[in-house]
């Protein structure tokens, strides 16, 4: 068994034998806030994401609005989503906005030449996506072009789409139907500069981005949060050169990148996966913790007073495609395994929200750990989506710090914490506690020590399921969905909880 304590920050361990789970919530010590942000979606211009998935355009016997499904957009608003990222990843950086506006019959072409060389007619552009957003109610998270694009470009861009005054690019969006800017606020300075973005090393990008945030400002009322291109998972080199060489005023975010692969050159199947296969994507999953403790430790040295945000704009599960359909597509199945990653990385994130201040889930609709699957007509939620949903009572509610002692999820020799949990205290008064016991055999029973807070009863509802491996499929959407939870029960200020194996359970007290 292992000892961690999940505090704001700081994760200490060591390894220690414990009879039992136990878990002390500090009720009265919420300072810090989970902000909704954490809970943003990623849409890119990826297979059947945007194309199929949100858009169906006008025409279509769909049901839509200007062009956007309708089931689509009433899941996402259930869903709570507080951001969506566009139109990349890999194809911002080759993605030219002023291809995606005007009238759509004289818009032209693209090949997308990063996922599958397919021929995009951009018939969703700029004023679709924020359109569907204000449809949605989410905030937009623009990612601009570095790689291939202009500073002057970028410029343009965020002038188009926020500037309220008279000027070539306000007058262009009036022009096209658009009299009241968008006010976006988010903005990626390109994507994976590392990589696809550019293949730049990390002194040359602090350069690159200094030239572009320059150059992004003074079109909006109350500035715009400006987000770096940010390391690969344990790049920690990459983190620390931007750190040093990027003023804290000219950056409100700095991104993270970190998937759930089991190997890059042989990730395994989406659903007929091993339990040996499930363990080590858990364990991918659970190092998010550690790499988010170490790239804040970096940024705390030039940044102590944390007002640059660390911004986690893609992370999820990525394996194997299924079998027949387009590699560059991306498309996968979503399973209870994919609540499991769903559900403890939740969990970091809120147990770090001084620093993690915002998040994307990679993606949202038909590609890799996606909260929808459309076929046609058809729409399911997967495991993912009802994890997020259970979870979104924590959006910008408070911090309720806790230490846990869990038991082991062990399969051979090797072993990982069975247990992750996080707390929080909403403004209505009410307190939240999700918990997760990813071990696929093996069910957990929980103390939790409620110390400092008087409660009256609990309810709870959970995500379960026979099979780490099951999923939902469009002739049965509803075999993995949530149900009331009858698992806990409360006396004085402690409370019992048995989790059955591999489940999220959401606990409200009042």
């Amino acid at each position: 068994m292992k000892r961690l304590f999940f505090l704001p920050l700081v994760l200490s361990g060591g390894l220690t034998a414990f009879a039992q789970n136990e878990i002390t919530v500090n009720a009265d010590a919420a300072k810090l806030t989970i902000s909704k942000q954490i809970y943003g979606h990623f849409a890119e211009h990826l297979g059947r994401c945007v194309y199929g998935g949100f858009y169906v355009g006008e025409n279509s016997k769909i049901p839509n609005t200007a062009g956007v499904r309708n089931d689509v957009v009433a899941a996402l608003k259930k869903l709570k989503i507080a951001n969506l990222r566009w139109p990349g990843g890999c194809f911002a950086d080759t993605y030219h906005w002023k291809d995606g506006i005007g009238p759509k019959d004289k818009r032209p072409s693209i090949v997308n030449t990063w996922w599958g060389g397919v021929t995009e007619n951009n018939s969703f552009g700029t004023h679709d996506f924020l359109n569907m957003c204000e449809l949605i109610g989410t905030d937009p998270y623009l990612a601009g072009n570095v790689g291939s694009g202009t500073v002057q470009e970028l410029t343009d861009w965020v002038q188009y789409v926020n500037f309220a005054g008279e000027s070539p690019m306000s007058n262009l969006r009036k022009q096209n139907g658009r009299e009241k800017p968008w006010n976006v606020k988010y903005w990626g300075v390109g994507n994976e500069a590392w990589g696809c973005g550019g293949n730049m090393r990390p002194e040359y990008y602090a350069d690159i981005y200094r030239k572009y945030a320059t150059f992004m400002t003074g079109w909006t009322e109350g500035g715009i949060f400006r987000i770096a291109s940010g390391a690969s998972s344990d790049d920690y080199n990459w983190t620390e050169v931007l750190m040093k060489n990027i003023p804290r005023n000219m950056v409100a975010g700095l991104a993270l990148h970190h998937y759930s692969v089991i190997e890059w050159s042989r990730k395994g199947p989406a659903t007929g996966f091993t339990e040996e296969q499930y363990f080590t994507t858990m364990q991918r999953a659970l190092q998010m913790d550690s790499l988010v403790i170490k790239h804040s430790a970096i940024m705390d040295k030039y940044d102590p007073n944390k007002r640059v945000a660390l911004v986690v704009d893609e992370w999820g599960g990525w394996y194997d495609v299924e079998p027949g359909t387009n590699p560059g597509f991306l498309y996968q199945q979503n399973t209870m395994r994919d609540a499991m990653i769903a559900g403890v990385t939740l969990n970091i994130f809120h147990n770090h929200c001084d620093r993690v201040r915002m998040a994307n889930l990679a993606q949202t609709i038909n590609v890799l750990q996606a909260v929808l699957l459309t076929n046609e007509e058809k729409m399911i939620l997967t495991p993912t989506y009802h994890v997020m949903e259970m979870y979104n009572v924590h959006q910008d509610a408070k911090l309720l710090p806790i230490a846990i002692k869990t038991k082991d999820y062990m399969l051979g020799n090797k072993k990982l914490p069975a247990v992750s949990c996080s707390a929080s205290k909403d403004s209505l008064g009410a307190t939240h506690i999700s918990l997760v016991n990813i071990d696929a055999k093996n069910a957990q029973e929980i103390t939790l020590n409620l110390k400092g807070g008087k409660y009256s009863g609990v309810t709870g509802r959970i995500l379960a399921s026979g099979k780490i491996q099951d999923h939902n499929t469009f002739e049965n959407p509803e075999q993995v969905k949530p149900a009331a939870f009858s698992g806990a029960s409360l006396k004085g200020s402690t409370l019992s909880v048995k989790l059955p194996p591999c489940s999220v359970v959401v606990l409200e007290l009042k």
